[in-house]
């Protein structure tokens, strides 16, 4: 009896088993192409080369044959970062298709190099049509080699790239009615929104800036700006906007973390766009600090070499003024609020004398306004007092009829 119930079950479980097939098929690899491909994966030098001669000479296997994974022998000597297979690949005139992006992905920067400077043949071997579909690229049309880069921040991937003269593509403002915005918007609103992303991505990224810009602070400055106000339009890709942003303020952070000397920090924070060197060694009004100031670069401002700048010129007068005891602190203070309408005078007199320039020092201002205040407070006081004298007869005068 329970033999017969199991049975019954397993025959039910079985017809209610849902039926497989393979729904796209790949082309079949004959013997000799799996040999080739394992050749390629495992690095027999001589088991290529002799299988690719064979090739040109017999036709026996197709050189641009793809595994189930969808490799081709490049791309898979790529992800072996197997050097001298790709330049071999390379040699007989493989099909390179998307190998520079694959590549850059896996940040194989010898196989990059090899790529850059592969030259095409002028008479190629025919190519399978299902590598020259877009549709099973891994890669969207608009990702350059360049951007794919940037989004990696491979230092040394960028500058191969550069020092070959390719370039950035400009991003459009997000209202922007331009026949391109507008067709592209069209046909894939949501392809139209990534592009845009993909080259922002690519902007942020601290290498490209490095290299590419001879301002890298105000770069990183204005980018971080724009990127804050795409984060209120683009609402959709809000996190992905604030995140570059503040991947731009701390490279701007970092960067100043660099700074080795006092000399070097005042350098940079007294740096204009409109100065040259020879005005940079008198110049000493903190541009670069103001214009961190207006696009809120919180982290470069409150950078500890920034800060410590700062510090210096509070206490310009006052060298090691936080090691001092408490009241040595209380008693200088005291001791200038009281000179403080001394040095006013001074100041009134002769602005660019001792006196004068010390009372614009930013903590002798900070004392002389307290110490002004604190009078002016003080007088309001006595003001606000009636302060009645007796007469000399003993009596106390009358008020006044006006005081009511």
């Amino acid at each position: 009896m329970s033999q017969l119930y199991y049975r019954r079950t397993d025959s039910s479980s079985y017809r209610d088993r849902i039926p497989l097939r393979i729904v796209r098929a790949e082309s079949e690899l004959s013997p000799l192409e799996k040999a080739y491909l394992g050749a390629v994966e495992k690095g027999d030098y001589a088991s290529v080369k002799q299988a690719l001669e064979e090739a040109e000479i017999y036709f026996k296997i197709n050189i641009n044959c793809i595994d189930p994974l969808g490799r081709t022998a490049l791309l898979i000597a790529i992800e072996n970062e197997n050097l001298e297979i790709i330049e071999l690949l390379l040699s007989f005139g493989v099909y390179v298709g998307d190998a520079l992006l694959h590549a850059i992905r896996k940040e194989v920067v010898g196989a990059v190099e090899l790529l850059l400077n592969h030259k095409k043949p002028s008479g190629g071997m025919q190519v399978p049509p299902i590598l020259l579909d877009k549709q099973f690229s891994d890669f969207t049309p608009d990702i350059t080699p360049v951007i794919l880069a940037a989004h990696t921040n491979n230092y040394e991937i960028i500058k191969l790239l550069v020092q070959k003269g390719v370039s950035m593509p400009q991003p459009h403002e997000v209202r922007c009615n331009c026949v391109e915005c507008v067709s592209s918007s069209d046909v894939d609103s949501l392809r139209h929104s990534r592009s845009r992303l993909n080259i922002y991505k690519a902007l942020s990224s601290p290498s490209l800036i490095a290299l590419s810009s001879e301002d890298p602070f105000l770069t990183a400055f204005r980018l971080s700006w724009e990127l804050q106000e795409l984060s209120k339009v683009e609402n959709e890709f809000k996190s992905e906007y604030e995140e570059l942003s503040q991947q731009c303020k701390q490279f701007a952070k970092n960067l100043l973390d660099q700074t080795r000397s006092s000399r070097e920090l005042e350098m940079i924070l007294n740096y204009r766009d409109d100065s040259n060197l020879l005005e940079e060694e008198g110049n000493s009004d903190l541009a670069r600090l103001k214009l961190a100031i207006k696009y809120h670069q919180k982290e470069f401002v409150a950078q500890p070499n920034c800060q410590q700048l700062l510090a210096s010129r509070w206490y310009d007068e006052f060298p090691g003024w936080r090691r001092r005891h408490w009241a040595g602190k209380f008693f200088t203070c005291v001791f200038i609020g009281f000179l403080y309408p001394v040095f006013a005078l001074c100041y009134l007199v002769a602005p660019k004398s001792r006196y004068g320039l010390f009372i614009r020092k930013p903590f002798i201002k900070f004392i002389c306004h307290t110490a002004s205040y604190l009078t002016f407070l003080f007088l309001l006081l006595l003001a606000s007092q009636h302060i009645v004298t007796p007469s000399r007869t003993g009596r106390v005068p009358p008020p006044p009829p006006w005081s009511g």
